[in-house]
This record gives C-alpha cells, structure tokens and sequence, in this order.
C-alpha cells in the first residue's frame, strides 16, 4: 500500500485544511473558550459545522447513514485538528464512539447514531480507572439485576465527559479485574441515576470527568455487542482512539514545525536571520524528517486497520508511540527557537506543547506502545 493519500482523501485533506484554517483556529476556537472557561471546552456551532460537511459520519456505516468511510480519511480530519489546535470531541466522539456503537445492534445504532451525524450529539469512552492508560485491568463491575444490570466503579479522565449525551462504559460482567475475558460494554445515558462526574481542566484547555458509578442500572439494551465478550470490541475502540490521537499528534507537530520554520524566517540577530545559522538549518531538518516518519506511520497503521490485518495491533502501537517521539521534538523545538517568546501565553507555540502533553497520554505513552510493540513482537 502506497503511504500517501489517493486523489479523494486528497480532496478530503483540502476541504479539511481550509475549514480548520478558516474557522477552526486558536483565535476563533481555543482561545475563545479557554478565556471565556467554558465547561465544554469546545464549541458547539463548530460541531454542528462537523456534521453539515460530514465529518461526524465518516466511521459510520453508509447503512446508518454515515459516509462509511476508514481510519485513513478519520485521521486526515484529526491532521488538521491538530495543526490548527482546534477543540472538539470528533475523537472521542466519531471515531472511538462510532466504533463502539458500530458493533452495537439495530436499535442502539438507531437511538444514538442520528444525533451524532446530526451534530446534535457528544459521547465520551469511560475505560481507564487509574492516572495512566491500563485497559488491561478493568475492575467496574457490572452484575444482572432483573431485566438488565447493575454497574459499580469508577472511571478516570474520561475527555468530554461533563458534555457527553452518553457514554460507552467498559464494565466487568465476570472474572477478575485483569482478566482478559468478562468484558462488556454499555452505553450509559448522562442522566442515569447514580452517575456522577467530577469536572477537571487539563493542561491543554480540554475538559475531562471523573466518573462514579453509584448502583447505577441500565436495561439489557444498553449492551454494546455481547455479554462477558466485549474485549475485542473494545480494542478495536482503543485502537481507533489510539491511531486517531497519532494522527492528531502527526498535525500537532506538523502545526509547531510551520510556526518555527516562519518564525526562522522572520526573526533577525545580528544583522541576519536566525533561520540562515546552520546549527538551526539542521535542527529543522532532523524535524522535518522525524515528522514524515511519524506521518509514514500513521497512514500505515490506518490502511491496516481499515484492511482489517492481523498486523495492524502492532502498527498502532509503532504510530502511537512514533508520533508522540515526534510531537514532543517538534514544540520543544519550536519552544526553544522562539527564544524567551516561546514560554509566552502571547505566542501560540506555547499552547502545542499543552496539546501534546495531553494527547501524549491519552490513550497510552510512547513508552506504553513501545513496551507493547515488544510484547506483541514476541519479547
């Protein structure tokens, strides 16, 4: 498979890019709802132009009423989220949402789907219950009370949760905590008697929940997929979240890079342009070149998971954890060749380095997908 974009996700990239350029930028988006401290930390008017161009369809099936597109056009939209820093819930919400209610039957695709295509909705993925990423050890309980099932437990940094109309919870129908099987996943409406959710700000504006699940019952027809085997379902929720937060990652760093390489070229020190001193020239170089790696990644990660390969577990991992390496280089970078500006709220450069602090651990580390590259390498 080519690593590179056919001529429609092509024209996908430049509707992307454009709309993202024009009304998805700091000044409009971040800024705006980071002074205002919004609870949401996003706009709602900008979901709604998600919907109005299709990008809240493009993992849902053509039969729900989605595009039905892959993993490849997801991240050519997440490219340039991340490049213009632009706060939406389009990962938790059209990419690992929409997976997980793909594997859902016909009525719970058809109580939720519609309001997600419409832009009308938000969901959020409550599967972490510690500060780090472990879905490997899930101790929510859920146990069958009269025609449905009673869950019990706690959930950590869930993103968006607070603005979540429902949220996908993977609970424990049996077995013990770190077992792989005895995994089920529920869609849970906000407004379930005993959840509750306490609002946190992260470093990068974004706004996440912890979760308390309090006794709270759901029917039978909350069940995403089938009882006790919702593990693989779930990873192929956490993949597409994780090869999803690697595309973002890919324009984060794509966004800091642009921002230096025009800040090179303008700023002067004694009498020249800095961006005409070697040492720099090679500093931008060694950036430039450790982005397309991580680019060359993700798309390869993406194809295979739209290919449906038994390699692409592995690939997701090397993209993750390439793309976090390569994000933390390029607004470190971009921090440091801004010079004292750079540690300024003034100047943009400073809010990629939040971003990528954020997204570096959502879903896992590159140490996390860099240990897990080994085991599933056979180490």
């Amino acid at each position: 498979m080519a690593l590179y974009h056919n001529e429609d996700q092509a024209m996908l990239a430049d509707t992307a890019r454009q709309f993202m350029g024009e009304e998805g930028t700091i000044g409009k988006q971040l800024r705006h709802w980071r002074d205002k401290q919004c609870k949401d930390g996003f706009g709602h008017a900008l979901w709604k132009q998600f919907a109005e161009l299709g990008f809240t369809g493009i993992l849902v099936s053509e039969a729900d009423g989605g595009l039905g597109m892959g993993h490849v056009e997801a991240g050519i939209v997440l490219e340039e989220i991340g490049r213009n820093l632009t706060p939406s819930p389009f990962l938790t919400s059209s990419v690992m949402a929409a997976t997980a209610l793909g594997g859902g039957n016909d009525e719970l695709r058809g109580r939720y789907l519609p309001g997600l295509l419409a832009g009308d909705s938000v969901f959020a993925v409550a599967v972490d219950e510690g500060p780090k990423h472990r879905p490997e050890r899930i101790a929510t309980r859920a146990e069958r009370a009269g025609n449905g099932f009673k869950l019990t437990g706690s959930k950590a940094f869930v993103v968006h949760g607070g603005s979540a109309d429902m949220l996908v919870v993977a609970a424990r129908t049996a077995g013990a905590d770190d077992d792989q099987d005895g995994i089920t996943l529920f869609a849970v409406p906000k407004d379930a008697a005993g959840l509750s959710q306490d609002a946190v700000r992260l470093v990068d504006s974004s706004m996440a929940t912890y979760v308390k699940l309090d006794g709270v019952q759901v029917d039978a027809d909350a069940v995403i997929g089938e009882v006790d085997a919702g593990r693989e379902l779930l990873t192929r929720v956490l993949n597409a979240g994780r090869v999803g937060a690697a595309a973002e990652s890919v324009g984060v760093a794509g966004g800091a890079f642009d921002m230096t390489t025009t800040y090179l070229k303008q700023r002067k020190q004694f009498g020249q342009l800095i961006g005409e001193f070697q040492a720099l020239q090679h500093r931008a170089s060694h950036l430039y070149s450790e982005l397309e790696i991580a680019r060359a990644a993700v798309i390869k990660a993406q194809q295979l998971l739209d290919a449906g390969s038994d390699k692409a577990e592995l690939m997701v991992s090397v993209a993750k954890a390439k793309a976090g390496k390569a994000a933390s280089l390029a607004v470190k970078e971009g921090v440091q060749m801004h010079g004292g500006i750079g540690m300024t709220d003034e100047y943009d450069i400073g809010l990629y380095m939040k971003r990528d602090r954020a997204l570096a651990e959502f879903m896992g580390d590159m140490y996390y997908h860099a240990e897990r590259v080994a085991q599933l390498s056979g180490y």
